[in-house]
């Protein structure tokens, strides 16, 4: 659903010093609360018909007043029924920031899962500090405010990152005079990261495995980084390139969406008498541009420019099983006089909770420019290297006006800790491109493998489309065997 300019999109992708005494052993020293499994909440729909329970964790807000107030965390498990495999927990981030994860465990079973993992570990999904079934966090966004999407829009020339600019310092106002009670401010990767040891020290276990895709891959970092001799085996798929989110990182995704763009092309083409939207991939592209740039003069009747109209694209090719949902949109635009009509009402978001985590956690976690004209430059130089969609990811972001300015720096990336992460990364993906894999193994150096499958889209074993990436994760993850050297995974 989509509506007139300064409206909001629903339902679409979600999408990155002081504490120094703040490890493992600080946190060894708290007595691990006494955990009640129960029924996990009704309006959690499980993927897989596997049993799950469900419990609370409770957590400092403030991680360096661990005896101050304190916020709940609910996680869920999928318990292994063979205890002769058991050999711990797997700790699950789908991730975000912002993403529900108490129903991971089984949307994993559900994409078939191995049994020899499911044996090997309790799947241990959570809702991370302000989201979902946690304590919870919001900025109060209504349908009808004027921030439609994680990523900013297109900017289709400098006037566009002024208006944006408005918008962003708007968005920023509201999230802090909704914070009434004060914890926006702590919802960051690095939080997350510790209540990740929090949950493995109330759940009686030494060490815990961890799997994190998405931003997911960046709080892995950050928490294997953080508690190296308490975290087992690792691993990261569709990586962001550090251990949060920022302009650069946001940057990549319109390399990610120029670099896989070509498959979907192929794809569209081949189908072009049930689509029409061209016979070859350079034509679907020239098609792709000349409907986004038709619609950024001429709105269709529903609102939708094309703005709207370039980041439902991007949002409908993260998987090639969307890639017919992409082209079936697509062709209700490519006439600007057509497009489905929407009724606006004014009334809660129903994403507001998922915007708001996403927003704390990407500004709380490193310090945004400020000036707009950095933004500028930044949309300029991205809509030449970038035509199709780098004009959006490096358009201004709230964080620019954000009211809180962190009050630690991004964790760094310890690379001489143990041999025990495992990297997966797509070698064609929209939003997290092959080059946020590169860049993260680089920086573990010794302590990381690459495993690049030569796939599309967003997400390698989570995904379980490719063989042998599957198999490599499942081994590292049961066996301990972690490849010699970096790999390539054929597709198929």
């Amino acid at each position: 659903m989509y509506r007139k300019r300064g409206a909001v999109l629903v339902g679409v992708v979600a999408l990155l010093g002081a504490f120094v005494a703040v490890g493992p052993s600080a946190l060894a020293r708290e007595a691990a609360p006494e955990l009640t499994w129960e029924a996990c909440p009704a309006d959690v729909v499980m993927p897989a018909p596997v049993p799950v329970q469900c419990a609370k964790v409770p957590v400092p807000l403030d991680h360096r007043d661990p005896d101050g107030e304190q916020i709940e965390i609910m996680i869920s498990k999928i318990a292994s029924t063979n205890p002769a495999k058991r050999r711990g927990i797997l700790l699950l981030n789908p991730g975000g920031p912002g993403g529900i994860g108490i129903d991971q465990g089984a949307f994993l079973v559900s994409r078939g899962l191995p049994t020899t993992v499911s044996d090997a570990y309790d799947l241990i999904g959570m809702d991370t500090r302000g989201v979902g079934h946690s304590t919870r966090v919001s900025c109060g966004f209504a349908i009808e405010d004027p921030y439609w999407a994680n990523i900013p829009p297109y900017a289709v020339n400098d006037a566009a990152v002024t208006r944006q600019a408005v918008i962003a310092r708007q968005v920023a106002d509201k999230c802090a005079a909704n914070d009434k009670d004060g914890r926006l401010r702590h919802i960051s990767t690095a939080n997350t990261a510790r209540d990740l040891d929090r949950v493995r020290a109330a759940l009686g276990e030494k060490k815990a495995s961890f799997y994190g895709a998405s931003w997911g891959s960046a709080l892995g970092a950050a928490y294997v980084s953080l508690f190296p001799k308490t975290t087992d085996r690792i691993v990261l798929d569709s990586i962001v390139g550090d251990t949060h989110l920022d302009q650069a990182g946001l940057r990549r995704y319109g390399l990610g969406f120029e670099e896989t763009f070509p498959h979907f092309a192929r794809w569209v083409a081949a189908r072009h008498d049930a689509y029409g939207l061209g016979r070859t991939p350079q034509q679907v592209r020239r098609n792709f541009l000349q409907t986004a740039e038709r619609l950024d003069q001429t709105p269709a009747p529903d609102g939708a420019d094309g703005a709207v109209f370039r980041y439902l694209i991007f949002a409908r090719i993260f998987s090639e099983l969307q890639y017919g949902q992409a082209a079936r949109f697509w062709q209700t635009y490519a006439n600007p006089a057509t497009g489905p009509a929407t009724k606006a009402a004014e009334t809660p978001n129903p994403q507001d909770n998922n915007y708001t985590a996403y927003l704390a956690t990407t500004c709380n976690d490193v310090d945004w420019p400020e000036d707009v004209a950095t933004y500028r430059r930044a949309v300029a130089e991205d809509r030449k290297r970038y035509p199709l969609y780098g004009a959006a990811t490096a358009n201004i972001m709230p964080c620019a006006y954000w009211k809180y300015e962190p009050y630690e720096p991004p964790v760094k990336i310890d690379n001489n800790g143990p041999a025990n992460i495992l990297i997966l990364q797509n070698r064609l993906d929209p939003v997290t491109p092959w080059a946020g894999g590169k860049l993260l193994r680089d920086k573990f150096g010794p302590r990381a493998k690459l495993v690049t499958a030569q796939e599309s889209g967003h997400g390698v074993f989570m995904t379980h489309t490719n063989a042998c990436a599957l198999n490599i994760t499942s081994d590292w993850l049961v066996e301990g065997k972690m490849p010699a050297r970096d790999l390539s995974c054929r597709a198929g």
